[in-house]
């Protein structure tokens, strides 16, 4: 449906941290752990009386992320009690942070940010087709970090990028793995419709908010469908309620939940038994000491790949989305960075190539483990040899595969061993080439007469007789010298 309004949109996304414990106790923090309800104490179980300790590392992460996106790192802080009930929070508040957040502002993948807060996430609940719901509190207490944008998206795209552009950021910190079909990172859409005239004028149409969308597919779909729907009840004569709505992904629809609450409805107010922080009291959380960790960011990376080695847009995702594969194809051309034509023939025999070999082993998870069952030693020489001459692009992908098999094995000696070095001396190879003259005097004749395709017949001719061993550029030379 075409739309005569302006779409605004805006985004609440919760990401699970890494850290070793929970926000607020010592309860092991483990994402994969299968078994319900064994990461918990008192603390989390939000039984009375018990007191919670702040989580230091949860709070770096959060003012890491900060510096990144040029935001306003608070100098004081404290946590604050948001109060509603619900089965997944016992304590019937949640500990989080509202009038003082850890991060203000900021910009990340040109999208403005209101803030980012620390709090700790709820519990896990389970509903079966039997109509019974389960909670499973290992998840309680994790410490959460919320970012909110401001309202400045105006379309699905965008809302989309900025999701994974935040998922790639944390992945890179190491703050979280944001991990979404496990749940580690959640995105909520705040969606809004109004005319051009009124959006100009900074006039916004009634909010709802899509809540827990857990793909970047659900996100565009959400967004797109929930923008459709307002613009057909407003353009009916009806008004948009502002409320909470969930998404159908079968149905891909969003649906009802329950009316939107406002801030006041939470009765926010101070944690008594937590104490308010003086980040600048804190010497590792100094913006000197927090700089000194943050290691080259994704939209640094992706220029600088660009730029300096000339990689397309299509090679450069995958060495940004896969940091382990990056740091591998560095550590190989290390020896010859500024070496262009080596550069361009290590991405195509990585990319194309090598990981091609790991995913048909079924190894997905590309860390320093997986990559380096070829050493990054090996490679580079493979990729001289390749360079020089002394290996074809068949020769190079069969020593990859032999490589592969036998990592601890020289590169030049399997070469040689399997008869993968290319022949290029002229007087190993006319012999060769002159037999193929003498027993094709027609494609000879076509030669001469102006039939290109003859010469290329020519050297497959001789590629055969050597067994693949000839370069067959060498062939090219030598040929059209006997021929001239």
């Amino acid at each position: 449906m075409e739309t005569k309004y302006i779409p605004t949109i805006g985004l609440e996304i919760h990401a699970e941290l890494k850290t070793s414990s929970k926000m607020f106790c010592s309860c092991r923090n483990n994402p994969d752990e299968e078994k319900p309800n064994v990461n918990v104490c008192p603390i989390c179980l939000g039984h009375p009386g018990t007191l919670p300790v702040l989580n230091m590392k949860a709070i770096k992460h959060v003012l890491k992320m900060g510096i990144t996106v040029g935001g306003t790192l608070a100098d004081f802080t404290e946590w604050d009690r948001k109060n509603y009930f619900y089965p997944d929070i016992p304590k019937g508040y949640q500990i989080t942070q509202y009038k003082y957040p850890l991060v203000s502002n900021g910009t990340l993948a040109s999208v403005e940010l209101e803030r980012i807060h620390l709090e700790e996430d709820t519990a896990q609940s389970t509903h079966d087709a039997h109509e019974k719901s389960l909670v499973n509190f290992n998840r309680s207490g994790v410490p959460l970090m919320e970012l909110v944008t401001k309202p400045v998206i105006h379309d699905a795209a965008t809302a989309v990028r900025f999701a994974k552009e935040l998922q790639l950021l944390l992945r890179y910190l190491g703050a979280g793995e944001a991990n979404m079909e496990k749940g580690e990172m959640r995105i909520e859409a705040n969606i809004s419709i109004a005319t051009p005239e009124d959006t100009l004028n900074k006039k916004f149409g009634t909010k709802t908010e899509v809540k827990n969308l857990n793909s970047f597919r659900a996100v565009e779909s959400a967004i797109a469908c929930e923008i459709e729907r307002q613009s057909s009840l407003l353009q009916k004569g009806k008004k948009v309620s502002q409320e909470t709505r969930g998404w159908d992904d079968g149905k891909q629809e969003t649906y009802s939940q329950r009316s939107k609450e406002s801030s006041h409805d939470y009765r926010y107010f101070p944690d008594p038994d937590i104490a308010k922080l003086k980040v600048s009291q804190v010497p590792e959380f100094s913006h000197e000491a927090l700089a000194k960790e943050i290691p080259e960011l994704p939209w640094i990376k992706r220029d600088r790949f660009k730029t300096v080695f000339g990689m397309t847009d299509k090679e450069v995702a995958v060495f940004i989305e896969s940091p382990m594969i990056a740091k591998y194809f560095e550590s190989i051309i290390s020896s010859y960075t500024t070496d262009l034509k080596k550069v361009k023939l290590t991405v195509n025999y990585l990319l194309t190539d090598y990981v091609g070999m790991l995913k048909k082993e079924g190894m997905l998870d590309f860390d320093t483990a997986t990559l380096s069952r070829i050493p990054t030693t090996s490679f580079a020489e493979l990729i001289n040899m390749t360079a020089a001459g002394d290996l074809s692009s068949r020769g190079t992908k069969d020593l990859l595969v032999l490589l592969l098999q036998d990592s601890s094995a020289s590169p030049k000696a399997l070469a040689e061993k399997h008869s993968l070095i290319q022949k290029s001396n002229a007087a190993d190879l006319i012999p060769t080439l002159e037999k193929i003259i003498m027993d094709n005097p027609v494609a000879i004749t076509e030669y001469k007469a102006g039939k290109v395709a003859s010469l290329q017949f020519l050297i497959g001719q001789a590629m055969k007789a050597t067994k693949g061993s000839a370069n067959p550029e060498m062939l090219k030379k030598l040929l059209l010298e006997k021929l001239s």
